[in-house]
């Protein structure tokens, strides 16, 4: 799951095409031109003095190949459309629990939540047991973050993290620690890192996690030998609730609870 804080206000895109997508090289660096984008930006990130640093780092901190971890990151491109998405919008008002709740509690979830309730019931039962967070509680967040599955992203989550680490000034720091935690987790599950698609802030699968949360939190739920978020949500559901476990859930404890003015 995306920290809310990370994610901009903005209607939500409309659901992606099962296709994935790779950041298209030449037009992205014809855009880059025409807006003035410095020369840093356009180079490969192979190629950049900061990447090159940051491959150099994380190897000797986690015995990672650095040569390995540059020729990947020679496979990334920046991509302007990441970085048009992530950022905040200017208009006032846009953040408000009104124009939240209206993209977010529809007929689309709400039919679709109660679809995957029915078919995941048993799942839903044994997380609801195990962690004590409710049923309707995982539901509703796999509903709000990719609306059962069907829109987990398609944006390339290596290219994706290395233009928000290196280009992204307001929270590079933060994306330099997850295109890290992309480098472990894709060592943990034996993949190339550039397999890896998700949304425009590096989230994955069906619950959206960032990948440092994917490794500190992400359960085999169903004893499959391996975490899949891409195409089952069992582990998705588990998951969930053992983020929520994890982050200080407590059964039966209020989740709100009305404002009052001073």
């Amino acid at each position: 799951m995306t920290p809310t804080s990370l994610l901009p206000e903005r209607a939500p895109a409309p659901v992606q095409p099962t296709a994935r997508r790779r950041p298209l090289g030449a037009l992205v660096v014809a855009v880059a031109i025409l807006l003035g984008t410095p020369a840093a930006v356009q180079a490969s990130y192979a190629e950049r003095e900061d990447a090159r640093a940051f491959a150099a780092e994380i190897a000797g901190r986690h015995a990672l190949d650095a040569a390995e971890v540059e020729r990947a990151l020679a496979g990334a491109r920046h991509d302007p459309e990441v970085i048009r998405l992530i950022t905040p919008p200017a208009r006032k008002g846009v953040r408000s629990w009104r124009s939240y709740r209206a993209r977010f509690l529809d007929r689309t979830r709400i039919d679709g939540g109660m679809r995957f309730w029915r078919e995941h019931a048993d799942t839903l039962a044994r997380a609801e047991r195990d962690t004590g967070v409710p049923a309707e509680v995982i539901v509703a967040i796999i509903g709000v973050e990719t609306i059962y599955g069907r829109n987990t992203g398609n944006f390339e989550t290596l290219s994706t993290l290395a233009t928000l680490a290196f280009d992204y000034p307001p929270r590079a720091e933060l994306f330099r620690g997850e295109l890290e935690a992309l480098f472990l987790l894709a060592r943990e599950q034996g993949r190339d890192p550039a397999s890896y698609y998700g949304s425009f802030a590096g989230a994955l699968g069906y619950p959206q996690f960032l990948p440092s949360s994917m490794r500190a939190y992400a359960l085999d739920f169903d004893n499959s030998g391996a975490i899949d978020f891409e195409s089952d949500p069992i582990d998705a559901i588990g998951s969930v609730a053992n983020y929520l476990r994890a982050h200080g859930w407590q059964a039966g404890a209020p989740v709100a609870e009305r404002a009052r003015a001073a």
